[in-house]
């Protein structure tokens, strides 16, 4: 009695993904967009600087070399400061409770601090509980101000009475005060990857960067692909003059420059910032899309399952959008993927420019611009650099899966490496 023989017949689907994940350049672009993804999403909790945009910097450290560290006075902000949740916390990062100054040398005497700013001669001082403590800075006829500053705290023996906030009498002595400033007050902090012209935290902002160039990427890709899709799928499906008239609109946009397109509606648009540079770069890349989608749809619209759904009397939306896109959705995914790498080039320009997101918001093309107008010959290449790296390993990690994806769909025309 013969036996059964078992047959295993693959979807294209899964022939796809075997072929995908054989390709070895693919997958490692896959595995640094995941990685970017991944820095993206945990965001300001990866970030050694987590205050909003990244821009607890002082001018006196600025364009200091990777490796950096320095002592850092921590003075108090005197007001109340607003915590947020884990989740506000991940998209728009937690606002310090101190203002910070780099500095050389401090010593405590008493109630006042000494200190001298990193790379600065001159001796400044401050009062200790001032530091340390909020205190009340309005007119109060509950406690006498010191004598010097005309604060609301005054120091008898060892004790420091002071008001807070709320205006409430508070006590604290000397050596708890001193120890609080020496616990709270006084950190050493070192910046791996050095510091902006700014005197900012530069790895805090290539890591912020990186959610910048995603989103922009992931919008504006959006974007492209449902204008272009709808645009593509209408020339495509009814031809005739409908195809005349958007493949004239398509070929005016092709022929104008995706720098200068994105200028211009910059410009037409009377805004500069994030929101715009989405919109401006999405409207941008559609054009292709269109005619990949426009193709595809003109060759399929052909076959015998679309005659039938025509004889059934299903409207034209329907097998447009339900029985023949599901068809064309490979192509889609490729040029999606590799507008993704152009959207990133295309936002990194235009911030270089000063078209794109508005400081104090980090940017890996504003940070290439900073880099260069701050004599980056002298000693300041790494501000360069690092922003530059980020933008081409991106761009290149986007290339390889999309060429990855190409040759999974289409194995005839496959790169052979």
């Amino acid at each position: 009695m013969k036996k059964n023989k078992k047959y295993n017949i693959d979807s294209p689907s899964h022939r796809v993904r075997n072929r995908l994940l054989k390709n070895k350049p693919a997958m490692f672009g896959l595995v640094i967009i995941i990685i970017a993804h991944i820095i993206s999403l945990l965001g300001y909790l990866i970030m050694p600087d987590d205050t909003p945009n990244a821009d607890d910097g002082s001018a006196h450290i600025k364009k200091q070399p990777p490796g950096f560290r320095v002592l850092i006075l921590k003075t108090i902000k005197n007001r109340d400061v607003p915590k947020v949740n884990i989740i506000q916390k991940i998209f728009f990062g937690q606002e310090s409770e101190y203002k910070i100054e780099p500095i050389s040398e401090y010593d405590i005497k008493g109630n006042t601090v000494y200190y001298k700013i990193f790379g600065k001669p001159d001796r400044l001082s401050q009062p200790l509980i001032t530091t340390v403590k909020k205190v009340y800075n309005g007119t109060s006829l509950k406690l006498n101000p010191d004598s010097a500053t005309g604060l609301n705290f005054n120091i008898k023996g060892n004790v420091i009475t002071y008001l807070d906030l709320d205006e409430n009498l508070q006590t604290i002595t000397l050596e708890d005060l001193q120890k609080e400033f020496l616990e709270k007050n006084l950190e050493w902090r070192t910046y791996w990857l050095g510091t902006s012209k700014e005197g900012r935290d530069l790895l805090s902002m290539l890591l912020f960067g990186t959610k910048i160039s995603l989103s922009i990427g992931f919008i504006s890709v959006l974007i492209s692909v449902v204008v272009g899709v709808t645009v593509g799928a209408l020339a495509g499906f009814f031809g005739g003059w409908i195809d005349n008239v958007l493949m004239w609109f398509m070929t005016v946009i092709w022929s104008i420059p995706g720098i200068m397109l994105v200028i211009a509606i910059s410009l037409a648009l009377q805004s500069r910032g994030i929101w715009v540079a989405f919109v401006a770069v999405g409207l941008t890349m559609w054009v292709e899309v269109a005619r990949v989608v426009r193709g595809q749809i003109m060759s399929i619209k052909e076959k015998l399952y679309v005659e039938a759904a025509k004889a059934l009397g299903i409207g034209n939306m329907r097998i447009i959008f339900v029985h023949i896109l599901p068809n064309v959705i490979g192509s889609i995914i490729v040029i999606a993927t590799s507008n993704f790498a152009s959207a990133i080039l295309i936002e990194a320009g235009l911030s270089f420019l000063g078209l794109g997101v508005k400081p104090p918001m980090p940017s890996w093309g504003k940070m290439v611009y900073d880099g260069y107008m701050s004599n980056w010959e002298s000693g300041g290449a790494y501000l360069v650099f690092f922003p530059s790296l980020c933008i081409c390993l991106l761009v290149y990690a986007f290339n390889l899966f999309g060429n990855g994806l190409r040759d999974a769909y289409d194995p005839q025309k496959a790169t052979k490496w």
